[in-house]
């Protein structure tokens, strides 16, 4: 791999996931709930920091040439930043929902805030006979 080649992928690939990181740290402020501040990261963790991975591999690549354990370190770090983001991202979303934070009243469809399948859910504090089942 030539130089300029090489600093060019990893000049684009890292920019890229930057400004995604970037884009997505200036929506966070933007966004009026918390349901919102947690699905606006998702490009960041989904495809901003996976494309900062791939920059420091062909970094690493062009310096120190091919090897088996840097590119089985980039492709699990990136499965592992997917991976992490999607369940930890439907995980904060409902719990937020769950205890009871505001939901923007433009936010729809709102499917987080009704239990599992299969689940019953007594609310002591909803109106007589209404419990949430699917």
């Amino acid at each position: 791999m030539t130089d300029t080649v090489a600093v060019t992928l990893v000049g684009i690939f890292g920019i890229t996931g930057s400004l995604l990181v970037l884009a997505s740290a200036i929506a966070m402020f933007r966004v009026r709930d918390a349901l919102s501040r947690i699905n606006v990261f998702s490009p960041s963790t989904g495809l901003g920091l996976p494309l900062i991975v791939a920059a420091a591999y062909v970094y690493d690549l062009h310096a120190d040439g091919f090897s088996w354990g840097s590119l089985l370190m980039a492709v699990v770090a990136v499965l592992c930043l997917i991976i992490v983001s999607s369940v930890g991202g439907n995980t904060l979303s409902r719990s937020s929902v769950l205890s009871g934070q505001p939901v923007y009243r433009k936010t729809a469809p709102n499917r987080l805030a009704r239990p599992p399948r299969g689940v019953i859910d007594n609310d002591p504090e909803a109106p007589e006979g209404h419990t949430h089942r699917d």
